[in-house]
């Protein structure tokens, strides 16, 4: 059985598609990172590869379906100020809910989504994904890292996992 079915179901649902679009645009001019697809897989994949380095509980799939949801809120957050970890949650209960995700697999989907910038998480699966999000920036290569409003702990500054 394909693992990734819900993880696609997630890709072509089309508020995560509309979220997505909105989102291309209003950064298409931004000189920080952007909040692309390739950064979603990107943390996906980092979180996958220390998930199992560690040991971790979490699912493949749930990893995938989070790291691609994690960030979908930063459109709302542009258009209205929402921070995008709590606009990212809302966004993604819906979607979920009409995949049918079970509610546990939600409550665990939108709270790390919702811990995702913040250092002291609550569950292996928040914790993955915090980790992943910033080893996944480049700030050591970024040529505006020294104007970037990240502070020095947040910023990736060595290649780590």
């Amino acid at each position: 059985m394909d693992t990734m079915i819900r993880v696609n179901q997630i890709w072509k649902h089309p508020i995560y598609q509309e979220q997505l679009q909105e989102l291309q645009m209003l950064e298409a001019d931004r000189k920080f990172c952007r909040h692309t697809p390739e950064h979603f897989l990107d943390v996906a994949r980092l979180a996958y590869i220390h998930a199992l380095e560690s040991h971790a509980s979490a699912s493949k799939e749930l990893i995938y379906c989070t790291a691609l949801l994690h960030d979908i809120g930063r459109a709302e957050q542009y258009r209205s100020g929402i921070p995008h970890d709590e606009a990212g949650a809302q966004i993604a209960e819906q979607i979920l809910r009409e995949l049918s995700f079970d509610p546990s697999e939600i409550q665990e989907i939108t709270s790390a989504i919702r811990e995702h910038r913040n250092a002291a998480r609550s569950d292996t699966l928040s914790s993955l994904i915090y980790d992943a999000d910033k080893a996944s920036r480049n700030c050591f290569s970024c040529p505006a890292e020294k104007e970037c409003y990240w502070s020095a702990e947040k910023k990736n500054l060595t290649i780590t996992y």
